[in-house]
C-alpha cells in the first residue's frame, strides 16, 4: 500500500520545490497543467511556486506519495476588502502527477483543503475545471460539489476551445 501524506507548506524546502516542479511538469505534459499547455522553463516554475507561498490569501497544500511530492492544491481566500464574499474561497491549481494517480491523493488533497477552509470559517468552496478532466470532475461530484454552470470557451488548447465546469460546495454542517 502506498504511503500518502498531505501538508500545508509556507516555505518549500529545496527538495520539495524540485519535486513539485517535476510533478507540475509531468501534469502539464499529461494535459492537466492548471492553465499551462506546455511546461515553462524550470526557473518560471520555481518562481511560481515560491510566489504562491508568499501570497497571504493563499494556502499551499502538497501531497506526497511514498515521500515524494506528487501533487498540490491551493485554498485561495478573497482579499480582506471583499467583505461580501469573505464566507467563500476557491480551490485551485489542484493536480496529481500522472505517475501518482490512482492512489487517492487527489481526494486527500481536496479533503485537506476543505478541512482548512472550515478552520478558517469558510462556508462555501468554489472551483472550476476543464471538462476534459473527467477524473477530477467525478471526484468533485463524489465529494458533494454541485455543478452550477458550463463555460463553452473556458480554455483554448491547440487552437480549439475547451469547455469548463464550475462547482460549489457548502462546508456548513459537514465534517
Amino acid at each position: 500500500m502506498a504511503d500518502l501524506s498531505i501538508s500545508i507548506v509556507t516555505e518549500l524546502k529545496r527538495s520539495e520545490l524540485e519535486e513539485l516542479c517535476d510533478a507540475t511538469q509531468a501534469a502539464i505534459e499529461a494535459g492537466g497543467g492548471f492553465g499551462w499547455l506546455k511546461p515553462p522553463h524550470r526557473n518560471i516554475l520555481e518562481v511560481f511556486w515560491k510566489g504562491v507561498t508568499l501570497v497571504p490569501d493563499r494556502t499551499l497544500f502538497i501531497g506526497k506519495l511514498d515521500g515524494t511530492v506528487a501533487g498540490s492544491a491551493q485554498l485561495v481566500r478573497p482579499t480582506r476588502n471583499n467583505e461580501a464574499q469573505s464566507h467563500s474561497a476557491h480551490l485551485t491549481t489542484s493536480f496529481v502527477a500522472p505517475w501518482a494517480r490512482g492512489h487517492g491523493l487527489a481526494r486527500l488533497l481536496t479533503e485537506a483543503v476543505e478541512t482548512e477552509a472550515r478552520v478558517r470559517n469558510i462556508k462555501v468552496l468554489n472551483l472550476d475545471v476543464r471538462e476534459t478532466q473527467q477524473a477530477a470532475i467525478s471526484l468533485y461530484r463524489a465529494l458533494g460539489y454541485h455543478e452550477i454552470g458550463r463555460h463553452p470557451r473556458y480554455a483554448q488548447v491547440d487552437g480549439q476551445y475547451v469547455g469548463g465546469l464550475y462547482f460549489w460546495k457548502s462546508l456548513e454542517g459537514t465534517a
